[in-house]
């Protein structure tokens, strides 16, 4: 959570094609204060609901954000259980975003919900609540 001189983040992913949360999303965090460059906090994967309810805190100071989500590897997954499910296939063959990188701006005592809207060829974020 977020206190007087920290922000703080969280997110969700949601798969546009499938209208479904997208699960097992590995999401890093990287943070940096003023000028100085981002430094990675650590990570986290979405759960069965598509969310992030473990990513690190942001230390004081920070006030710029770097959420990358590898979804190549979500994608690949996604193909290889269509494959077992005799499903039609809805994809081509590879991710034509293999990560979505998204960089926004904080402010200390404020959280920042920012949610990726995910399909193979296309992603939107915005700021949540």
């Amino acid at each position: 959570m977020s206190t007087d001189t920290t922000a703080s983040v969280s997110t969700h992913v949601l798969d546009t094609s499938t209208g479904r949360p997208a699960v097992a999303v590995t999401v890093s965090l990287a943070a940096r204060g003023g000028d100085a460059p981002y430094a990675a906090l650590g990570g986290s994967a979405t759960d069965a609901d598509g969310r992030c309810k473990d990513l690190p805190a942001l230390p004081e100071g920070t006030t710029h954000v770097r959420l990358v989500f590898d979804t190549e590897s979500y994608f690949t997954s996604q193909k290889q259980a269509e494959a077992q499910q005799d499903a039609p296939r809805v994809r081509d063959s590879g991710a034509f975003f293999p990560e979505v990188a998204i960089a926004f701006a904080v402010a200390p005592g404020e959280h920042y919900h920012v949610p990726l809207l995910l399909n193979p060829f296309g992603y939107s974020v915005y700021r949540g609540s």
